[in-house]
This record gives structure tokens, C-alpha cells and sequence, in this order.
């Protein structure tokens, strides 16, 4: 079986609706914190692939939160390693940071159920599925498109939402995974940044409640798109 990890900051920003598709191609998923030292002992090189979830700090907070350091040169490791990597959120803007690329504060949060807008690279990519699909965004940073990475998707709030470097490296600002049934979590969770943001939780809720199904079905054939293609490449 193979071995996929994922590193989680924050309990309920798992997986969620792509932990079956993971399974369904073979992977066997282990969760990883990186905030209480479960990266010093972990060999990521008996991974296969590995995914880095989101969280609720910045990519460039190591000076408030050490970690952040130590998982950012682990996805360095890895990156050198050639194997497959998709980040979301938080993910995606560490593997950005470590291909040289710039994260910063978007001046704005960025919150609710809204479709993106995508690149002719990005209609031409697994992203296809999500043409016209709203996602979950959920994030008040943003990167620049690291060198020699392809653009793919964006918001008119935030330009940059995905990227690929070849067909190995995936990186994603927006929630494909948010599994609706679970979405309370979230809004509990994240209750003092949706009071300061004045984002009204029942309005979230109801989203999740009329687009969650049909995101969840594209999210899989995004994931199994992006799989087939690692088949074949190798």
C-alpha cells in the first residue's frame, strides 16, 4: 500500500471529502502534527506523497510560532525529493514560500463559497472540474506565482488561488476538501476570526449546506485527475 502524509496544524482541517479518494487509489493517510514535534521523528522518506493542510497562522510566522521553520524546511526536503506534493491553504503558501516565492497579507479575508476563476492552464488541468463550482475560501494571505510555476486559478479578491509546478506539485489558496457535514467544526473553530472578519456563520452554514455536495464531487475528480496524472509521469 501506498503511504501518504499529511501534515495538520489545526484538528478539523483534515482531509475531509478527499481522505476517500486517497484511499481509493491505494494510499494508505497518516496525520502528522507539526506544531507539537511529530515532524522530528518522522521519516518522510518512506512517504510516497505527502499533503500539507491549512491553518489558521501565516507561512512566515516563525518568529511567533518556531515550527513553522522546521515545516518549512521539511517541504524544502521534500520539494528536492521530486515526489508528489499538493498544499492547500496554508500548504500552498509554505510551498510557495520554499520555491522562493513571496506570502503576504491580502489586505482582506477572504471568506465564503464562491467559484474561481480559471486560467486557460488551469481549464487544461484536473482544476477543470471546478469550473463554475463554488469553493471554500477561507484565508486572509496570499503568495505571488513562484518561478517557473503555471498559474491557474484566481478570485476577484484574491489574483493568485492555485498553481502547479509540473505535474508533481500542486498548490491550492482555496478549501476543495471542506467537507460540508462537518462544517460546524470550522465555524466553531474559527468563531473569533469570523466575528472580527463580520462574516455571519448562518450564511456559511447555509452555503455549505447547497454547494457542499456538489464540491465534494469535484474535489474527487480533482484529486483522482491530479493522481492519474503522477501515473503517468513516472
Amino acid at each position: 500500500m501506498k503511504k501518504a502524509i499529511a501534515l495538520r496544524h489545526i484538528h478539523f482541517e483534515d482531509l475531509g471529502t478527499l481522505h476517500a479518494e486517497f484511499a481509493s487509489r491505494g494510499y494508505e493517510v497518516q496525520y502528522v502534527d507539526p506544531s507539537i514535534g511529530e515532524l522530528d521523528t518522522l521519516d518522510l522518506g518512506r512517504a510516497d506523497l505527502l499533503v500539507v493542510l491549512g491553518g489558521p497562522i501565516g507561512a512566515y510566522d516563525e518568529a511567533l510560532y518556531p515550527f513553522v521553520a522546521q515545516e518549512l524546511a521539511a517541504v524544502r526536503r521534500w520539494l528536492d525529493s521530486g515526489k508528489p506534493l499538493l498544499g492547500i491553504c496554508l500548504g500552498a503558501q509554505l510551498i510557495a514560500r520554499a520555491l522562493g516565492a513571496r506570502v503576504y497579507p491580502l489586505g482582506v479575508k477572504e471568506i465564503g463559497f464562491s467559484p474561481l476563476t480559471l486560467t486557460d492552464a488551469g481549464l487544461a488541468s484536473p482544476l477543470a472540474k471546478l469550473d463554475g463550482v463554488p469553493v471554500l475560501h477561507w484565508h486572509g494571505d496570499q503568495f505571488d506565482i513562484p518561478e517557473g510555476a503555471v498559474h491557474l486559478a484566481g478570485t476577484a479578491i484574491g489574483a493568485n488561488q492555485a498553481f502547479a509546478v509540473g505535474s508533481q506539485v500542486l498548490g491550492l489558496q482555496f478549501h476543495l476538501e471542506a467537507d460540508a457535514a462537518r462544517l460546524e467544526r470550522w465555524l466553531v473553530g474559527h468563531a473569533c476570526e469570523l466575528g472580527v472578519a463580520q462574516v455571519d456563520p448562518r450564511t456559511l452554514r447555509a452555503d455549505a449546506q447547497k454547494y457542499g455536495g456538489l464540491l465534494a464531487l469535484a474535489a474527487r475528480d480533482v484529486l483522482a485527475g491530479w493522481l492519474a496524472n503522477l501515473a503517468r509521469s513516472r
